[in-house]
């Protein structure tokens, strides 16, 4: 895997391997205490905190599910499984900015310099975070606390971050990559928790895909605002491959999709009665829709008031429901 890496950074190896020796080996178990320790502060904006917020959400929504359901709590699993899930999502978040092509700055007003190093922590981050999952996930299965299904969402979620991340997929420049990020995040993780607590799957995590449209309707918003940057580099997002005119009625039709199927969860054995709280997101969701449709229609955009209310709409949804089943 290491040789897949330097293979494509061609322009950077003989940096990489100058530096190899300037990082402290404990690092490389320890990503998180080397992210804190590291002097370049912009490489936390790589690291995008607020995804990790929604990983954590999502995380303790799947092991609600599981303690709703009757499942002895495991606090080993929980945290160590939750310290896995940061970990894949922080690697999600910085692989593909070692390949990110020449021609296309990290953060805005950056030297080579800096380019060079946040490229390099990157990598070193990235190794560090996939070597620790390593390690927990044999804890866990010496422990016996990895079942078959909890390893193969694990294979299942370390995969798409190759081919989100890494050529010759790198899906994240192919209009697909947001739908990945909301599958990882939506989907996985908290599918991922649920089996280490419960081993097997069950019908409740249905939940699931309502909560990967709003997460998905949530980073076609982020797009809009970067529209004019991904033009001008060349990256195709969703926005970019299917142009904004369609993009807009279809975040549209995914936003009311996740209520509807709310709506549909009694089919799955879940009564509207104990769901009802995911319905109070419902007025901001309108909101969201409506700020689109204004944009689209030329009214000047406050883009932060309409990122604002997307990340409301699926962090409040996910955060009421996990309340409802913990509490229960």
């Amino acid at each position: 895997m290491g040789y897949c890496w330097f293979r494509y950074v061609p322009h950077y190896r003989s940096e990489l391997l100058n530096q190899r020796s300037k990082i402290k080996p404990s690092f490389f178990f320890h990503p998180l205490l080397f992210i804190l320790a590291t002097e370049n502060r912009k490489l936390l904006k790589l690291i995008r905190p607020l995804n990790l917020l929604l990983v954590a959400l999502t995380f303790a929504f799947g092991a609600s599910l599981a303690d709703y359901l009757g499942k002895p709590f495991r606090a080993d699993s929980f945290w160590l499984g939750f310290v896995m899930t940061l970990l894949l999502q922080i690697t999600m978040n910085l692989l593909p900015e070692v390949y990110r092509p020449q021609n296309e700055p990290l953060l805005e007003n950056e030297t080579r310099t800096d380019k060079l190093k946040l490229r390099n922590n990157a990598l070193y981050i990235s190794m560090a975070s996939l070597a620790s999952i390593a390690v927990i996930a044999y804890i866990l299965f010496n422990t016996k606390h990895l079942s078959l299904i909890s390893f193969l969402f694990l294979a299942f979620s370390l995969a798409l971050i190759l081919i989100y991340s890494t050529p010759p997929f790198r899906l994240i420049n192919s209009g697909f990559g947001e739908l990945l990020l909301a599958i990882q995040i939506a989907y996985i993780f908290p599918t991922f928790a649920f089996t280490l607590q419960a081993e097997n799957t069950h019908p409740f995590l249905a939940l699931t895909i309502p909560l990967t449209f709003l997460a998905f309707a949530y980073f076609i918003v982020l797009d809009f605002q970067a529209f004019a940057q991904d033009e001008k580099y060349n990256r195709v997002t969703f926005l970019t491959r299917l142009g904004w005119e369609r993009v807009v009625p279809l975040h549209h039709v995914f936003v009311l999709f996740a209520y509807i199927f709310l709506l549909g969860m009694p089919a799955f054995g879940l009564s509207l009665t104990l769901i009802w709280s995911a319905f109070l997101t419902l007025p901001f969701a309108l909101f969201q829709i409506n700020q689109l449709r204004n944009i689209s229609l030329g009214v000047p955009p406050n883009w932060l008031l309409l990122n604002v209310t997307a990340l409301v709409v699926f962090g409040l949804t996910t955060y009421f429901l996990t309340l409802t089943f913990w509490l229960r």
